[in-house]
């Protein structure tokens, strides 16, 4: 698809004052947590036993990952943050709650369960490329019990939160009765809800404040393929129609982002990515970005002008990234991609 050409002018003092009341801001995240395991080493031969190559492993890093990671983007921001998931009764499940701990994010709301695995993702990197990827996850829907629990965690921590955000990886937390709830919540608290979806729960969705499928979402939630200018409107409005949410923003990997609300032209938002080595965990930093944004008061075009500068910068580096306030500022001083 060729890039939107519209020229964008963005009030980049707005965003930095914006960006300075980060701090004062919590928000709440409810979503699968998840542990991102990386394996980084160098190939030089092709393994005798199989036509695959043989990695030298030289490191290790685990870090927060799926919902983990807006709570670590929300913390690297500067933003305070709570959290409602589900961890498995074993050593990963512990090590995110070490993690968590370490960032001082209240751990109280992060239930653990004896049925099932924590999930783990664990990527093998050979020079700054992914050769493979493990999962070891169940995604079978929770008891009960444990639903109940989580319900529980999500009624404490939304009344000391500015704004929800559901980060849904579809391994089971983000349900039905979840989002009912995420909605009520939202309703008694006047906060907003920000929505990173999946395809199969696009159902579970409506009546958000704002939700950021990526290209390849939104064409198959909507229906619509997008592959130009025209599709694009076309799915962002049907999106906004059918969810009746209050915006729609589509992610579009090198071409930027476009937001969607009713009764206004769509927002067409060039990248500012210098240069791109690894898309995982972007969509975690963009929701980041823009729930912290709005709930600093910033519109909303504004919180996505925001969210996509942080954007660009992740996408420079490999492996799960976060981007913090110190480097978001810098972004903005430097004029990268904007102008005053």
């Amino acid at each position: 698809m060729v890039a939107l050409p519209q020229a964008l002018t963005v009030r980049v003092p707005m965003l930095l004052q914006g960006l300075d009341r980060f701090p004062r801001c919590t928000i709440l995240v409810v979503g699968d947590l998840m542990l991102d395991v990386f394996l980084w080493g160098d190939v030089r031969r092709i393994s005798p036993e199989a036509p695959v190559p043989v990695v030298e492993v030289r490191r290790e890093t685990h870090l927060l990952g799926g919902a983990a990671n807006v709570v670590r983007n929300i913390v690297s921001l500067g933003g305070q943050v709570r959290v409602a998931g589900i961890v498995g009764h074993d050593a990963f499940g512990a090590e995110i709650r070490e993690l968590l701990e370490g960032a001082r994010v209240p751990c109280s709301g992060v239930i653990t369960v004896h049925d099932r695995p924590t999930t783990v993702k664990t990527r093998v990197i050979a020079r700054h490329q992914q050769v493979v990827r493990v999962d070891r996850e169940e995604v079978r829907p929770h008891d009960s019990r444990t639903s109940q629990a989580l319900l529980r965690a999500l009624e404490t921590a939304a009344g000391e939160s500015d704004a929800i955000i559901v980060s849904d990886y579809a391994k089971g937390v983000v349900s039905h009765d979840v989002m009912d709830a995420v909605r009520s919540l939202a309703t008694r608290y006047d906060i907003p809800v920000f929505v990173d979806p999946k395809v199969i729960h696009t159902d579970f969705y409506h009546h958000v404040t704002v939700i950021t499928p990526n290209t390849q979402e939104a064409s198959a939630m909507s229906g619509i393929a997008v592959t130009d200018e025209a599709s694009l409107e076309t799915a962002g409005r049907i999106l906004l129609e059918k969810l009746q949410c209050g915006h729609v923003l589509i992610t579009r990997g090198p071409e930027g982002m476009s937001l969607f609300e009713a009764g206004a032209p769509p927002f067409h938002i060039p990248t500012v990515a210098q240069k791109v080595f690894d898309v995982t965990g972007a969509g975690d930093t963009v929701i980041a970005a823009m729930a912290l944004g709005a709930s600093a008061g910033l519109a909303m075009r504004d919180a996505a002008a925001l969210a996509n500068t942080a954007a660009g910068i992740v996408v420079g580096e490999v492996g799960t990234a976060a981007v913090d306030h110190a480097r978001l500022r810098a972004a903005l001083t430097d004029g990268i991609g904007y102008r005053a």
